[in-house]
């Protein structure tokens, strides 16, 4: 279960560091997109709005996942209720999230998992 525990942790360091990667990618794009000289002052702005805010959002919900990861594999109780809700939470991001968390289900619900984090 030991191993089960710590893949889960390596997964859920990895998905937060796409999304931080993803939300990276969408802020270049929007906020480079805005300084086009054809686009018009009001354009600029609501795409470096757009950008600001999708890379806000998706930093706050990757930045939980990396740390949740890296304290899961040091057996942190509060990390394995973390990444339960976390997990509760991605299960709509089809089909990576969805499988992420299917699996975080089957493993920290095991009471065999519980047993192991409430040393």
């Amino acid at each position: 279960m030991e191993k089960h525990i710590n893949l889960l942790g390596i997964l859920w360091i990895a998905y937060g560091a796409l999304n931080l990667l993803i939300a990276l990618l969408f802020f270049s794009l929007f906020f480079g997109i805005s300084f086009i000289p054809d686009i018009e002052v009001k354009a600029s702005i609501i795409l470096r709005v757009i950008a600001t805010s999708i890379f806000f959002i998706l930093f706050l919900f990757s930045v939980p996942d990396i740390i949740g990861g890296i304290w899961l594999m040091k057996k942190q109780e509060w990390a394995r209720i973390l990444i339960l809700i976390f997990a509760f939470l991605n299960i709509i991001a089809f089909p990576i999230g969805t499988a992420l968390s299917i699996y975080t289900f089957v493993i920290l619900f095991n009471n065999e998992a519980i047993q192991l984090f409430k040393k």
